[in-house]
């Protein structure tokens, strides 16, 4: 064999690989063609059109920005390839109160609406896919809870949960040893003579981390969630990937009961 024969097949064998891996899949699903629903297998008809809600271009950008996706995920994968369907509300709800059974796979339509597939990196921690609909049922461990731990369950008010889990993560009870980093940087000390702003960091989670023991906040101030804080929260609660999808896009093995009328 050649020289020029072998560094012509090494340069085939990578860019014949690169083409369908990267060239091809990007080509495909850049402009998703519509899906028909089905009278039959679907019960409706029309187009389907993946429904989201909040401010999603400005928080996946803040979401993008601080880096979330090198910890998380919004990838629910097919069976074959791990449990994630099984792993609590991580793929929709087991027992939704209205719908049954909504847990699924991710499909590439999940995405739309949006200028880059938040897909993730790696998973230091929870995959994100069904995070706004997961805070609505969430409730801390009490058994876990250290002592002095009091903060409002998430499923009673998921956007304070979600700004002072941002604030300072270790501040909550189930989050005491999370790795997550805090984002202080995302919020700002306002004005707060009379009332107390209603998306006010309450006094016990603004400090006790290493240099912050001890410190408070001057009177008449409150630490409020900034701009960047508002649209990713915004972004976040909006992460409801369980929609029903048509029974073309439904990979799901595990059958579902029939709903309720």
């Amino acid at each position: 064999m050649s020289l020029r024969i072998f560094f012509i097949g090494l340069a085939a064998s990578f860019g014949i690989a690169w083409l369908a891996v990267v060239v091809v899949p990007f080509y495909k699903m850049r402009s998703l063609p519509p899906v028909t629903l089905n009278e039959a297998d679907d019960g409706a008809t029309g187009i389907f059109f993946p429904k989201r809600t909040g401010r999603i271009a400005n928080g996946a950008k803040v979401y993008a920005e601080n880096g979330c996706y090198h910890c998380h995920t919004q990838l629910v994968r097919p069976t074959y390839a791990g449990n994630d369907l099984f792993r609590t509300d991580w793929g929709g709800l087991k027992t939704d109160p209205d719908r049954g059974d909504t847990r699924r796979e991710t499909t590439a339509y999940d995405y739309f609406g949006e200028s880059f597939a938040q897909i993730g990196v790696t998973r230091a921690g929870p995959d994100l896919s069904n995070l706004g609909r997961r805070l609505t049922t969430y409730e801390p461990n009490r058994e876990t809870r250290p002592k002095g731990h009091n903060e409002p369950i998430a499923a009673k008010d998921p956007e304070a949960w979600l700004y002072r889990h941002l604030y300072r993560p270790r501040s909550l009870s189930d989050d005491w040893n999370s790795t997550c980093p805090p984002h202080p940087f995302l919020f700002e000390v306002v004005d707060a003579t009379g009332a107390t702003p209603a998306l006010a960091i309450p006094d016990e989670a603004l400090f006790g981390d290493r240099d912050d023991d001890g410190k408070v906040l001057p009177e008449g101030k409150a630490m409020v969630p900034g701009p960047d804080a508002r649209a990713l929260v915004s972004y976040l609660l909006s992460l409801k990937k369980d929609q029903d999808v048509p029974k073309a896009l439904d990979f799901n093995p595990e059958p579902k009961p029939e709903k309720k009328p």
